[in-house]
């Protein structure tokens, strides 16, 4: 994938309108449509004692029960490959539901054994997650590459696992608009943003009754511009998306006017998995953030010295009287 710089007046800018191009097929953009398939399991991982409360699983359930067919259905209409993080309990419990999902030809990628948060886990069950959940997901007869944590979180230790694993990518990080690789990994990172995450608008959960639901316009009119934006940088959108949340019928139709609308706007759309084989040795590349600011700025950014100055001005008056003598 070869990147170019799009003109502006600002060098910073200019960074950041840093774009892949050509896109496959010589489209404006890039996009990927992601589901965290997060049945029975994300509500367990939330609540341990939601174990034992039918009717709150039952939210869940409803994903791989009606979701789950609905999407895949429409997906199917707009020749729309997707990428579905799945959790290796959930596809225990839902097996033809995974199935449906890989002879559709969508990817499956891992999202956890559990719906545990890798920050709360001891090294030794960070890795059982990683190594069980892929041995789930394998069974089932997915070609695993790709890796979104249960809580877009890691540990000091979880790119290691990943590589040691064997993944190709990452999806976890929200730093940027594009794909990049990483500086210290064989890996890639493909970034998120809660912004295009459907949850934080769509979420509820009746034990709180604090989060709020909204409506397919308010939503519309949050995401879209945000598409519009990303397009015109030549970036990325990042689809995420919920069986449960988005598969109710309101919101599958407004999933379809999205797949639609990124359509007539030129953008290209494929898994996550093919868009981290876009990318090669001319792609932006980036590195966790530090978690302790360093104790000073680097050299080259560093004032120069006023002394210094005015003895540099000094010296090459001296050096011109010098080859004139």
């Amino acid at each position: 994938m070869i990147f170019t710089k799009q003109p502006g007046t600002n060098p910073c800018a200019d960074e950041v309108r840093t774009i892949m191009a050509p896109w496959p097929q010589n489209k404006k953009f890039g996009a990927s449509i992601t589901f965290d398939f997060d049945a029975e399991e994300v509500w367990i991982g939330e609540n341990p004692e939601n174990a034992y409360r039918p009717g709150v699983l039952s939210q869940g359930a409803y994903g791989p029960r009606v979701g789950v067919p609905l999407i895949l259905d429409l997906l199917a209409r707009h020749e729309v490959q997707a990428t579905f993080f799945i959790c290796g309990k959930d596809a225990l419990r839902h097996p033809e539901s995974v199935r449906s999902i890989l002879a559709g030809g969508h990817e499956v990628a891992h999202h956890g054994h559990s719906h545990a948060n890798p920050t709360t886990l001891s090294p030794a069950e960070e890795r059982a997650e990683l190594y069980d959940g892929l041995a789930v997901l394998r069974d089932l007869g997915a070609v695993v590459t790709g890796y979104r944590s249960p809580s877009w979180e890691f540990t000091d230790q979880t790119l290691d696992l990943l590589q040691e694993a064997g993944f190709r990518y990452s999806s976890n990080l929200l730093n940027d608009i594009r794909p990049y690789r990483y500086e210290t990994h064989d890996l890639v990172e493909i970034p998120v943003s809660w912004i295009l995450d459907d949850a934080p608008h769509f979420w509820f959960a009746n034990d709180t009754w604090e989060k709020t639901i909204r409506s397919t316009r308010e939503v519309l009119e949050v995401w879209q511009p945000e598409i519009d934006g990303i397009a015109s940088l030549g970036g990325h959108v990042m689809l995420t998306l919920h069986p449960m949340i988005s598969g109710r019928p309101s919101r599958l139709a407004m999933l379809e006017e999205i797949i639609v609308g990124l359509k007539e706007a030129g953008a290209w759309i494929g898994t996550v998995r093919q868009t981290a084989d876009l990318l090669d040795g001319n792609s932006p590349t980036g590195i966790l953030s530090a978690a302790e600011a360093p104790t000073a700025l680097p050299a080259h950014l560093l004032p120069t010295p006023v002394e210094e100055l005015r003895l540099g001005i000094a010296e090459v008056a001296l050096a011109g009287r010098t080859s004139q003598a």
